[in-house]
């Protein structure tokens, strides 16, 4: 099987701590599950990054950046920093991680991508013949509490454990299942990344990192393998 292991991480520009500053210290766990998840990538051929934005695909050499969010010396690649959010977060934790020399692309695919489309984009990529290693970013619902970016909603941790619970038992039936209307309206960004994860991840098994609601956002942190 070429998807020889993945790892799903969220995507807050505080994971940087040269955005987060002052307030670095509060994902010191969420931050060190994330790269204990991408060092698990360094045994593929190639990493290809998955995340939410204008669907498109970047080569290894596109830059990422993070000036828009108060720290314009932290970049990555050539280029203008023109990646998309997760994507870039995903970059810079492949920076860090013990797979930060392998070769590696990115692909973005629109929030309001259809699980059908997700999930034949992850089976195209375990057709392939290359030993790849994905990492897949995205967040859970924004309002799991009343202090979320968004207001609370009641589906929103239902939502959210039904996510975890599939990412810790690799269930990508579940996963594939996700609607995108109720991911919509919680504004959860990691169902089509998840879905894409759901058509590759074959006989691969999980193990879930992380599971927590900081800021009143739904963060998970899973390794497969």
């Amino acid at each position: 099987m070429p998807v020889v292991a993945a790892a799903v991480c969220p995507h807050p520009p505080l994971l940087v701590p040269e955005v987060a500053t002052g307030a670095a210290s509060e994902l010191d766990d969420l931050r060190a599950a994330c790269l204990t998840a991408v060092d698990g990538l360094a045994g593929a051929d190639s990493v290809l990054v998955v995340g939410t934005g204008r669907t498109g695909a970047y080569d290894g050499a596109t830059g990422g950046g993070f000036g828009a969010y108060g720290a314009p010396s932290v970049r990555f690649g050539s280029g203008a920093p023109v990646l998309p959010l997760s994507l870039a977060v995903g970059g810079w934790l492949l920076e860090q991680s013990k797979a930060a020399a392998l070769p590696r692309s990115y692909l973005a695919v629109d929030a309001v991508t259809t699980p059908g489309d997700a999930l034949a984009s992850g089976r195209k990529l375990a057709a392939g013949e290359e030993r790849v290693g994905l990492l897949v970013m995205g967040d859970g619902a924004p309002r799991r509490s009343e202090h979320s970016p968004v207001h609370l909603h009641p589906r929103a941790e239902v939502f959210d454990r039904t996510v975890a619970e599939a990412l810790r038992t690799a269930d990508a039936e579940v996963l594939a299942a996700l609607d995108p209307g109720l991911a919509g309206e919680l504004q959860a960004a990691g169902r089509a990344p998840w879905q894409v994860l759901a058509g590759a991840l074959g006989a691969l098994q999980g193990e879930l990192l992380y599971d927590a609601a900081p800021y009143g956002v739904g963060y998970f942190v899973a390794r497969f393998s």
